[in-house]
């Protein structure tokens, strides 16, 4: 018997995929579980800095299945969580695998991802949130 998905499940698998692809074209790379880990880590590195409010928020402009991912392990109990530029650059090289050196390039081309499929102005609204030298990791030109 072929196995059948309902045509909603099949819609938010095809969604995350689109974002996966842009990620992927962004950082320049045919890996995608590369792609994963670094939209994810960005994702839960930006979720655990803001407040609650602030992350729920973002969260619904995402699409369903990278909602699950951005919600996977919070605990909204203990955000948000302060760190320095230095802070976030260590967290982000820990869950994301990637070298310290190459944060400052992954962290700008994902912004650049998700300001794309995020309403106008969202996305800066919640960067606003953010310390100085954090927003400006997630704002210098990717390169």
């Amino acid at each position: 018997m072929p196995a059948t998905h309902h045509p909603d499940f099949e819609h938010a698998i095809h969604t995350a995929n689109i974002w996966l692809k842009a990620v992927s074209e962004a950082l320049g790379t045919d890996d995608r579980h590369l792609a994963h880990r670094v939209l994810r880590t960005w994702l839960h590195t930006l979720r655990d800095r803001v407040t609650v409010d602030v992350a729920a928020h973002f969260a619904a402009q995402l699409p369903e299945l990278l909602r699950g991912a951005y919600y996977d392990g919070w605990d909204p109990s203990i955000v948000p969580i302060k760190y320095d530029r230095e802070g976030y650059v260590n967290r982000f090289v820990q869950e994301a695998k990637v070298a310290a050196e190459d944060v400052p390039r992954i962290v700008p081309a994902v912004t650049a991802v998700v300001r794309g499929h995020v309403s106008t102005g969202h996305l800066e609204a919640v960067l606003e949130q953010l310390p100085h030298d954090i927003r400006a990791l997630f704002l210098q030109p990717a390169g």
